[in-house]
């Protein structure tokens, strides 16, 4: 069985979430956004009920900052939605979660899932909704979760039965190359493909989709940090002693 509960700051703590709604009336000029609430939503499984609510005070959420409650009250938002992190990534606050309730009980540890849920107060169109998302949302490492409680958190995957290959992959052009990276939400850019595909062509092969995405992996940011590797070439300056120096 899945146990949800929800933590949210209190007014005087709220900071997250006052900022939040700052940048986006005055960094994305939605003026029509009156107010911002954050709730770190946490899902339990592999957990007795006992357990789980003895974890809500101490675990999923601090009594002197936060609130915690089973079902929210969002009746008067614009709009409401969550944000996960995808599969695979590394999710810290429900990490730390399943850990301390662990060592609580010293039991096996729960499955344990996190999400941020955001209610938009205000006057809000759908555009102004989808500037909002795309603002919170970082489509490398997260996605809009589902509202509804899920029936179970363990993961359910299909065994491919083969592995496709990129056929035609050799050929493409650059804009080829550029509709590949946003069809498959690649994380390289288009100088990263321009050398695998030079590669693949010295081994007279089109890559599979799997070696594709592992490479894509492992030279993403997350891995490479790519921006370590910038070259600075030219620096001038207006005052001559900094200059000189």
């Amino acid at each position: 069985m899945v146990y949800r509960i929800y933590a949210e700051k209190k007014p005087p703590f709220a900071q997250e979430a006052a900022e939040l709604c700052r940048v986006l009336t005055g960094f994305l000029g939605i003026t029509g956004l009156t107010k911002v609430r954050i709730l770190n939503r946490y899902d339990a499984e592999a957990i007795s009920r006992e357990l789980f609510d003895a974890a809500i005070p101490t675990v999923f959420s601090e009594p002197q900052v936060d609130a915690a409650c089973a079902e929210p009250e969002l009746s008067g938002a614009a709009a409401v939605f969550a944000v996960e992190y995808l599969p695979g990534q590394y999710d810290q606050r429900a990490d730390s979660a399943a850990q301390c309730i662990q060592l609580m009980a010293q039991t096996e540890r729960p499955l344990i899932r996190s999400a941020k849920v955001y209610a938009l107060y205000g006057e809000l169109s759908d555009e102004d909704v989808t500037r909002i998302k795309k603002h919170v949302i970082n489509p490398v490492e997260a996605r809009e979760a589902a509202l509804a409680l899920p029936e179970t958190l363990r993961p359910v995957f299909e065994i491919p039965t083969e592995v496709p290959t990129l056929t035609g992959f050799r050929a493409l052009d650059e804009k080829g190359l550029a509709a590949m990276i946003k069809d498959y939400g690649l994380a390289m850019d288009e100088a990263d493909i321009a050398f695998c595909q030079s590669y693949f062509r010295q081994e007279e092969r089109d890559p599979t989709l799997t070696e594709l995405r592992m490479i894509d992996t492992y030279w993403s940011d997350h891995c490479r940090h790519t921006t370590f590797l910038t070259v600075i070439d030219e620096v001038r300056f207006t005052d001559p002693e900094i200059q000189n120096t």
